[in-house]
């Protein structure tokens, strides 16, 4: 066992004069940090070993798990594969000293049906080698109930870096890069927290919470930055995004920082009430935040959008998407240009909204296409657009006139530098009106009162 004694005599100050020494005597000793815990190295697991000491490192694992007793492992590089985590297991190290690296016979780490499993303090480094059909990542745990992984540096996995199954607990202040595919995958999470991880320079998604079956999630991301995500798969939008949210319900993505992501900063698939709030979203190669398909219930509120093709969707109300409030987001710096060649509204606007969407307080400037989308073809209800601000948009307000679209109230807005219109009819993207910032009454089912336009 060692003591925070013993570590530090093993730092040298055994070697210290007397007169140093009695003054080191002199201060408190604090005996608590590696209390209880077991040295790996009086075990024979040491530093700078091939991955033939895997099975000793296993063992140790089970031993000090059976005890109930974290493993704490002194600097340097460990070599190890194949490990299966038993329950209760505890690593700790020294954050960017203790190197955890894959030996490439199979898997690194893999746990499964366990109450709780703790890394913390680690490098762990697939140095992008093989790794088998019987895990989707570097560190891969399923049915766990507490997973707790902090301050961990997790690189070079040749698949996904962290995938997690059916998983709660908290993955925090961790650093992850280098993936072939995803940063994290959570699927099927229970309450789960994903907070302060740095995720970046992976192949296919950042960080990904996804269910099998739509239902309840609970997960809550949050004060992340998610940076340079590919999307080596291609696709359009599967692949390549800063945060994903599939199936999942009540899930919160909130404060995160998210730059240079293929396809969305945040985007939400068939994830009811979702809340995406407090994000900065910079350089999204498509949609910067996205709420659509199957979802009832989004609040889009207080993000910082500058640089995508596209600023907010909440969309396909063909598909059930519906109910959302849209609040004092700023959108700017929009292009035409996407990903791959678009077959319906295209690119080039600011926020689109289609049913049951309550849109206030929003500033968009430089959306090269409209400024504000209301609806598509025959799908549009229930809208209230009020309080927003377009500068600098060919068209401020595009709405849709086709027969059978539903009702919009569009009343109070500013619209300024709208050369083409500050709100103009569409039959999809063709323009059937003139100006009707003044004038909608010839649409029963629009009302559109008190805008300002210059």
């Amino acid at each position: 066992m060692v003591s925070r004694r013993l570590f530090l005599s093993a730092l040298g100050l055994g070697g210290l004069s007397a007169p140093a020494l009695a003054r080191t005597q002199r201060l408190p000793v604090v005996d608590v940090d590696l209390r209880g815990s077991i040295d790996a190295a009086a075990h024979g697991v040491r530093p700078g070993a091939d991955d033939r000491k895997s099975k000793a490192f296993s063992r140790l694992l089970a031993q000090a798990a059976a005890k109930n007793m974290p493993v704490f492992l002194p600097p340097g590089d460990y070599t190890v594969s194949n490990v299966t985590l038993p329950d209760k297991v505890r690593i700790t190290g020294v954050a960017g000293a203790t190197r955890i690296l894959y030996g490439g016979d199979g898997h690194l780490f893999a746990g499964d049906g366990l109450t709780r499993v703790e890394l913390s303090n680690l490098v762990i480094d697939g140095a992008n080698r093989w790794l088998g059909d019987s895990v989707e990542g570097l560190v891969h745990l399923s049915g766990v109930a507490e997973a707790v992984i902090e301050n961990c540096e997790i690189l070079g996995s040749s698949k996904t870096a962290l995938s997690l199954e059916r998983c709660g607990g908290r993955i925090e202040r961790n650093r992850i890069s280098g993936a072939a595919d995803y940063g994290l995958y959570a699927v099927e999470s229970r309450d789960l927290s994903v907070a302060a991880n740095h995720v970046h320079d992976c192949g296919n998604g950042g960080i990904l919470v996804h269910r099998w079956q739509k239902g309840r999630d609970g997960t809550i991301v949050t004060g992340n930055r998610v940076a340079r995500i590919f999307a080596t798969r291609g696709g359009t939008g599967e692949y390549g995004n800063g945060i994903n949210v599939f199936r999942a319900d009540d899930v919160m993505v909130t404060n995160n920082h998210v730059s240079g992501c293929a396809f969305s900063a945040v985007r939400a698939n068939a994830g009811s009430n979702v809340q995406i709030s407090g994000n900065t979203c910079l350089d999204s190669g498509e949609t910067a935040i996205y709420s659509e398909f199957g979802f009832t219930g989004a609040v889009v509120s207080g993000n910082l959008i500058d640089g995508a093709a596209n600023g907010i969707l909440i969309v396909n109300f063909d598909a059930g998407g519906r109910l959302a409030a849209v609040t004092g987001n700023v959108v700017r710096n929009l292009r035409l240009e996407g990903p791959y060649v678009h077959d319906g509204a295209g690119f080039g606007f600011g926020i689109a909204v289609e049913a049951d969407t309550v849109v206030t307080g929003n500033t968009i400037e430089n959306a090269p296409k409209w400024g504000l989308m209301l609806g598509w073809g025959p799908y549009m209800r229930g809208l209230a657009v009020s309080g927003n601000l377009v500068r600098g948009s060919p068209v401020g307000c595009a709405v849709t006139v086709v027969e059978e679209a539903g009702p919009a109230l569009i009343s109070g807005n500013v619209f300024a530098d709208t050369p083409e219109g500050a709100i103009v009819g569409y039959r999809w993207n063709e323009r059937a009106t003139g100006e009707l910032a003044e004038d909608g009454g010839a649409h029963a089912h629009l009302t559109i009162e008190r805008n300002r336009t210059g």
